[in-house]
């Protein structure tokens, strides 16, 4: 009656200790009023029975009892309890007493739900981040192709490629979703090489082609010096995704795991998708004989065990052709 004089609402009780828990968990009340002298389970049961159930819901317990003896109180607010009133009771103290609570717990709620929105907000600004930063990526890949005769999908499909490849391989989520956005940056280098060769629909000299190679060193040149893992990669990529398992490829010849993982997953990608897409010199191959062009050149163009594993997602790889096909 004393509560319901001064104000406060939505008041439950019971005597019976042993439903205390339920009702509380039923409830999830702003304040809990327990008092310690109770048959069946005393006050500090109680606590360490809702501390047990709910451990991350904050409700204040203001404990009742008779006992003046400090280290009852201590024990108490020891356990858990954030208050105490000593019986026999005072109405103005008590209302003070719980209207300080509930402010509490108005507070904790206040923080909560602002902890909530800003954890959201940072979310949704991350997301928008990372978009925007693929879009740039994707769209810094394009002006590398801008005058050659690739297109934007193939730029998608090479990038999904190598993510399907590297979760084949074993890599990390953060390893996967890097690679999937440092891939696009593969061919910027072509930026650097003239029209002439890069637009070129025949043959190319072997003057042109030594023009041609240097692309690898101009995009590792254009991504060095960055701090940043995602830059790092993707100059490791545009620097030795032409390097071949058996030591014949270029700018460096290097050999076998000598080359960056990054490097070998890009070039398996890249060459499937150059194969099985149109070009004006060649019509696409077909699925399975593009599976059989890798495995003819695994141990000598390409890494055999990535080879290997990307022939086994012939799954995954018909999904990105059908999802990102040439209009």
């Amino acid at each position: 009656m004393v509560l319901r004089g001064a104000g406060f609402a939505n008041l439950h009780s019971t005597s019976d200790s042993r439903m205390a828990l339920e009702l509380y968990l039923s409830l999830r009340p702003d304040l809990v009023l327990l008092d310690l002298q109770m048959p069946h389970i005393d006050g500090f049961g109680v606590i360490d029975q809702i501390k047990a159930a709910d451990p991350d819901h904050f409700a204040p317990i203001l404990v009742l009892t008779a006992e003046i003896d400090t280290a009852v109180r201590y024990r108490a607010l020891d356990a858990g309890a954030r208050d105490f009133l000593l019986k026999p009771f005072d109405r103005v103290e008590v209302k003070a007493r719980i209207r300080n609570l509930l402010e509490m717990r108005l507070l904790f709620k206040q923080t909560v739900a602002h902890a909530t929105t800003l954890e959201q907000t940072v979310a949704e600004r991350t997301l928008e981040l990372r978009a925007t930063q693929m879009e740039i990526i994707h769209r810094l890949g394009r002006a590398a192709e801008y005058k050659d005769n690739e297109t934007g999908n193939h730029i998608i499909r090479m990038s999904l490629y190598c993510e399907v490849l590297a979760r084949a391989a074993g890599l990390d989520a953060a390893d996967q979703e890097k690679l999937l956005r440092a891939a696009p940056m593969h061919d910027v280098g072509k930026i650097g090489i003239p029209d002439r060769i890069l637009c070129k629909l025949g043959k190319l000299t072997a003057e042109e082609w030594e023009i041609m190679k240097t692309h690898a060193e101009i995009g590792a040149d254009l991504l060095s010096g960055s701090r940043s893992p995602l830059i790092q990669m993707a100059q490791a990529i545009a620097w030795t995704h032409h390097e071949k398992w058996d030591g014949s490829g270029y700018p460096r010849g290097l050999r076998g795991e000598d080359i960056p993982l990054a490097g070998r997953i890009v070039a398996v990608a890249d060459v499937f998708d150059a194969l099985t897409s149109v070009r004006p010199y060649k019509p696409a191959w077909p699925l399975s004989d593009a599976i059989a062009e890798l495995r003819a050149g695994a141990g000598r163009h390409f890494d055999p065990r990535l080879v290997a594993l990307f022939c086994n997602q012939t799954a995954a790889i018909q999904r990105i052709r059908a999802d990102y096909r040439e209009d």
